[in-house]
């Protein structure tokens, strides 16, 4: 009797054994890599895709517009921009930090102004500066007043508005910078990029 009920126990492990088995290859995720550039929409959220495609668009913008030329015509060389705070006022999480680097890096592939680094790299900047003053050879170290000063500063606002109806949606972001001179406030550019998606249940 005892055999038996072992025998009936070691069937159903097997059993239940070759059903996990199953399952958990059935489970199995495949990964594979794709073009960096490649636009793909998942969740109809905003993505790298948008974030790219914004910053591209509005930097190209800006860097053609008649006034910034003017205004770099007026100081006589590349004007230094500093990129500051990009708000996210959307409902959705949006890195800014990485969506301010999509500015920064299209600026400076522009070969049309100088970029200045942002407060927190700017701020470990000083501090390697100043533990130089007391470790480093006098004749290697970096000296204090050579910064140079941002004549621009690039900041800006996202929002979003969603009309929704039944189990569809339409979601339209924007994006709005404002380029200002950092000595007398005064705007020099304003621009705005939108991007509106459809999302289909």
């Amino acid at each position: 009797m005892l055999d038996k009920i072992i025998q009936i126990f070691n069937m159903r492990f097997l059993l239940l054994l070759i059903l996990l088995t199953s399952l958990s290859l059935s489970c199995t995720h495949k990964v594979s890599r794709i073009d960096s550039n490649q636009q793909i929409d998942l969740s109809g959220r905003w993505n790298d895709s948008d974030s790219r495609q914004v910053a591209d668009k509005m930097i190209s913008e800006l860097l053609n517009n008649p006034k910034f030329k003017e205004y770099a015509q007026s100081l006589g060389k590349r004007p230094a921009i500093i990129v500051g705070q990009i708000r996210n006022k959307t409902s959705e999480h949006i890195d800014a930090d990485n969506y301010m680097k999509k500015f920064e890096f299209a600026i400076f592939n522009s070969g049309l102004a100088d970029m200045v680094e942002s407060d927190v790299f700017r701020n470990k900047l000083r501090e390697e500066r100043a533990q130089q003053q007391d470790f480093s050879d006098p004749t290697t170290m970096a000296k204090w007043g050579k910064e140079v000063g941002a004549n621009l500063m690039l900041f800006g606002e996202m929002t979003s508005e969603t009309d929704v109806y039944n189990k569809n949606r339409v979601v339209n972001y924007v994006t709005t910078l404002f380029l200002t001179e950092v000595e007398t406030s005064k705007r020099i550019w304003y621009g705005q990029q939108e991007i509106k998606k459809y999302i289909k249940n």
